[in-house]
């Protein structure tokens, strides 16, 4: 769990033709008194009726922390209703896997944490799995970057998590925009105006406002962007996170 999850828990789901039930904490707390352990109760019921099935609880941590004397009432209840709940899977609900993620295992109660049989810690993606990442991101915006390019920016962002690949593929694309505010010279082409060096053929003194948006050419991603974008950014997970994770994954992790 690093985070500690399948990388993409609904595309189980779909190789078992199940049904897919995902939730985060937030989808089961409620300040109504008893309303949270309800909540637990008919996800499971619904799992249940329509297994097979499969329950995804991401940051279950922050459902299912370890207890403490400063938990409230309500904490302590949502945690039991949890723990009842997912003590039934595999007895009275066959059909039903229940899966979760979190990046902070050594949070969860211990209680919690023997429910799960498999504890599965999974790593920073590797080269070929962050290229994956940046081709998913850039989607299908207009860009000029080459399979070269991917390989390239895939090595640089060795000690990325997804979610910081996908905050830099954000920055890559917001990269043309600034480049069209501060443009001070355009040239036409195929009745659309680009952005340009001021010694481009056909360069045209202008700014954006003095071009209408219907005039405006939808300018290219490209791997100058992305590097750019690269620059402002680190890696959002230290070694000292991983190697707490790694010392959990050895003493309560799964082959």
């Amino acid at each position: 769990m690093g985070p500690y999850t399948l990388s993409h828990p609904q595309a189980v789901a779909t190789e078992c033709d199940a049904t897919f039930f995902s939730i985060s904490s937030s989808d089961l707390v409620s300040k109504y008194q008893g309303e949270s352990e309800r909540l637990v109760k008919t996800l499971f019921s619904m799992a249940r009726e329509q297994a097979p099935s499969i329950v995804f609880i991401d940051e279950i941590d922050s459902l299912a922390s370890a207890r403490s004397d400063q938990d409230s009432d309500s904490t302590r209840r949502i945690k039991t209703e949890l723990l009842v709940q997912m003590q039934g899977v595999g007895k009275d609900s066959e059909g039903v896997l229940v899966l979760g993620a979190t990046n902070f295992p050594q949070n969860l109660d211990s209680a919690v944490r023997r429910r799960f049989e498999k504890r599965i810690y999974i790593g920073l993606p590797e080269a070929h799995a962050r290229r994956t990442i940046l081709e998913l991101n850039l989607g299908s915006t207009p860009n000029s970057l080459s399979a070269d390019d991917f390989e390239t920016l895939a090595r640089g962002t060795e000690g990325f998590s997804g979610s910081d690949i996908a905050i830099l593929m954000k920055g890559a694309l917001m990269e043309p925009i600034r480049e069209l505010q501060e443009a001070s010279f355009f040239r036409m082409e195929d009745g659309k105006y680009y952005a340009c060096a001021s010694n481009a053929p056909g360069a045209v003194e202008l700014n954006l406002s003095g071009i209408k948006g219907s005039e405006l050419g939808t300018p290219k991603v490209n791997v100058d962007h992305c590097s750019t974008a690269l620059s402002h950014m680190h890696p959002s997970v230290c070694q000292g996170d991983i190697d707490a994770l790694l010392e959990w994954a050895n003493m309560f992790g799964s082959e």
